[in-house]
């Protein structure tokens, strides 16, 4: 039963037009609905496992399982269906979903209307598309602005070399940091996100990994190249091997790991197991990085301090925590491992949420 009509109750469901009417009147249905309908009928009395609504309706594409469980009150309600009592789709608990009511499959007849069914089915259900790339892109740019601005936060009152409170001073250290680290999370994100959301375009979720790191990979060595030129140009010197493309595309790697991880089992985990699988790949990655004699934020800014003592630009506040001076080695592990788990969590979870508005999902 892979096409033509379907008849249950008083409803048919034309699996080739794409048409789902009851007693010879449309019933409201998008895209992605009608296929998961579909995939019901034609497998009526057996069990449809989330594993087979991510892959054939959803196509790999990850997400939450509040997708699937709107998707399918929604054809409850559109069919007049009782969860308590069901007459059409019956639940599994923790498998899955079964087409309960007998179903009559009518074979279609070749005729020449019925040739261009294919073409038609393809361009209405496309797997992805551009909206859907810009959207998830500028999602996790947001969601890096918002780790940004905790990490500036972080730094601009460690980083300041005097209280706060009676002059202009120290906050215009603090303001200068949170601008700068913004700036920097934003290119970043910016890299990784739309790294992430181009392996849409590409089949297989394993992609996301490659997408991240090669997005990273790019905006890390771009930023680190125009950064290290202003700094000759305005100082006559460069202040040596800040955060650049290695950085770049081992966190967003990382990133788009943890996104992979969190996605790949049944019908996509819920938001809070998103966020903490790329936490923890994020931080794994922001303690390997210094391990490997590279630099995130905080190395990067100790650099600075270190090359221009002239500045009043110290980080001596978070390694005195640890009983070291300025921003030792063990300093660096602990602040790499948060501003990774920071990035990654932030980033993956505005994406998630993003992918919800796009399907209409309601938090």
């Amino acid at each position: 039963m892979d096409s033509g009509s379907f008849r249950f109750d008083r409803f048919a469901l034309d699996a080739d037009d794409r048409r789902l009417t009851r007693d010879d009147v449309p019933v409201e249905l998008n895209a992605r609905y009608l296929d998961a309908l579909a995939l019901l009928v034609r497998e009526s009395g057996k069990l449809v496992s989330k594993d087979r609504f991510l892959g054939e309706v959803w196509r790999g594409v990850p997400v939450t399982d509040e997708a699937l469980t709107q998707c399918i009150k929604t054809l409850r309600r559109q069919l007049g269906d009782d969860a308590s009592r069901p007459r059409f789709i019956e639940t599994v608990p923790k498998h899955g979903y079964r087409f309960v009511a007998p179903v009559e499959w009518v074979r279609d007849q070749p005729t020449a209307a019925a040739v261009p069914a294919a073409p038609k089915l393809a361009e209405e259900t496309p797997r992805y598309d551009l909206r859907r790339f810009l959207l998830l892109g500028a999602a996790g740019t947001m969601g890096a602005g918002v780790a940004g601005i905790i990490g500036g936060l972080f730094y601009g009152f460690a980083g300041a070399s005097e209280p706060l409170g009676p002059g202009i001073g120290a906050a215009s250290v603090l303001l200068v940091l949170l601008w700068l680290t913004i700036a920097a999370a934003l290119m970043g994100g910016a890299g990784v996100s739309f790294g992430i959301a181009a392996s849409g375009f590409l089949r297989g979720r394993h992609w996301i990994i490659l997408g991240g790191a090669v997005g990273g990979l790019v905006v890390g060595g771009v930023v680190k190249l125009l950064g290290l030129d202003a700094f000759n140009l305005l100082f006559g010197r460069s202040p040596g091997d800040i955060t650049g493309g290695t950085e770049g595309a081992l966190l967003g790697g990382a990133v788009g790991f943890g996104a992979w991880l969190a996605s790949r089992k049944a019908a996509a985990p819920p938001l809070r197991r998103s966020v903490v699988a790329a936490a923890v790949a994020g931080g794994a990655a922001g303690i390997l990085i210094p391990l490997m004699g590279g630099r995130l934020m905080g190395g990067s800014l100790d650099l600075l301090a270190l090359n221009f003592p002239a500045s009043r630009l110290r980080l001596d506040q978070i390694g005195a925590l640890f009983g070291e001076t300025g921003l030792g080695p063990i300093s660096q592990l602990v602040t790499g491992a948060l501003e990774g788990a920071l990035f990654g969590g932030c980033v993956v979870g505005a994406m998630i949420l993003g992918r919800r508005s796009l399907s209409g999902v309601a938090r």
